[in-house]
């Protein structure tokens, strides 16, 4: 049975308290990570995005990421995943740029069995199924939960799972991990063992600021910076900045009688940005949305707001990758769209 949800409910009237200027609204966006779903909390589908994209940044094309949404449940159970895919795209059909690339879930401790899962996800996909994540995210202390259905421990660890990983390589896509900074050291090992395959460290590496992390937020820093400046050195590798809305980072802006503005986003989230642009360089590096998981903590404005502020130093070029070019580059999306017509708005 399914927990609680465990992320920050959204709150529109909240949100609605702040408004601010968008920063840079020239600078063409890839969000390289959201989701899309009607559940009891909320609902979060292709209206309610382009709601969030219509805010006023130029945000021309999207990756979306497996939640469980719209699986077919009449299939057997390896193939239900294929039934997002395809919910997916009929809710977006008339935008098709959002999302202009999947990452889908296929099993992996199917082991090499995975591609005859893989087959008919990239079928139904149209060419759109560019990656594939698993719920990997574990940590045995019960404050500390990303998921409502959280999985077992050992998972990227296990034969099964690294033989599944292998067969996404030879089919050329990507493989998306979340997974918390306690177990970046099992991350770096898988990837160090598929070098063919590009991984893809979702939400900066989870670095956990709840249950026995609470109160360790410099302990946590030295051992994500250490984890995260291992994982660089593997050139396969490619990290998310994102996430920070996560309940399992420790911060609580939701809190606060009203949102947060974008300068005390960037501030806070600072070390994490600035360690990742060191360690990966902005050519390996990618923003990301996360919502609406996010969203129960700060709007969408806000959060490109505060990733323009805290890349204002770099050059054209450097904020080019983050915003779009190392996602388009990683998940194989054409760079037309983000180098034609720098003006346009959505419609």
């Amino acid at each position: 049975m399914a927990k609680a949800n465990p992320h920050f409910v959204v709150r529109d009237d909240w949100l609605a308290q702040a408004q601010e200027e968008i920063l840079a609204p020239e600078q063409p966006i890839l969000d390289a990570h959201h989701h899309l779903w009607v559940r009891p909390g909320g609902r979060y589908a292709a209206a309610e995005f382009l709601d969030d994209v219509s805010c006023g940044h130029d945000v021309r094309a999207s990756i979306y990421v497996q939640c469980r949404t719209g699986y077919n449940m009449d299939a057997e159970p390896a193939l239900q995943p294929v039934g997002e895919v395809e919910t997916i795209l009929n809710w977006c059909r008339a935008q098709p740029d959002y999302p202009a690339a999947l990452v889908a879930f296929a099993d992996l401790q199917l082991g090499s069995e995975v591609r005859r899962v893989l087959d008919p996800l990239m079928e139904a996909g149209g060419g759109k199924v560019r990656g594939i994540r698993n719920t990997t995210a574990y940590h045995p202390h019960p404050a500390v939960r990303s998921n409502p259905n959280p999985p077992p421990d050992g998972l990227l660890r296990s034969d099964a799972f690294l033989e599944g990983a292998r067969v996404l390589a030879k089919n050329g896509l990507t493989l998306d991990i979340w997974a918390y900074h306690t177990q970046l050291g099992e991350v770096f090992d898988l990837a160090a063992a598929v070098p063919d395959l590009t991984v893809v460290i979702d939400h900066c590496g989870g670095p956990l600021g709840v249950g026995p992390y609470r109160l360790s937020g410099q302990e946590v820093l030295a051992d994500w910076r250490k984890s995260i400046t291992a994982l660089a050195q593997l050139p396969n590798t490619r990290i998310k900045i994102g996430g920070f809305g996560l309940t399992v980072l420790g911060y609580r802006y939701a809190d606060a009688p009203q949102p947060p503005h974008s300068g005390q986003l960037a501030s806070d989230w600072a070390p994490y940005f600035f360690h990742c642009l060191e360690t990966f360089g902005p050519q390996r590096a990618m923003f990301e949305s996360n919502f609406p998981v996010d969203k129960g903590q700060f709007s969408y404005g806000a959060l490109w707001n505060a990733f323009k502020r805290l890349s204002e130093d770099l050059s054209a070029e450097e904020r080019d990758d983050l915003f779009w070019r190392t996602a388009s580059r990683s998940y194989g999306l054409d760079e037309q769209i983000f180098t034609k017509d720098r003006g346009r708005t959505v419609s």
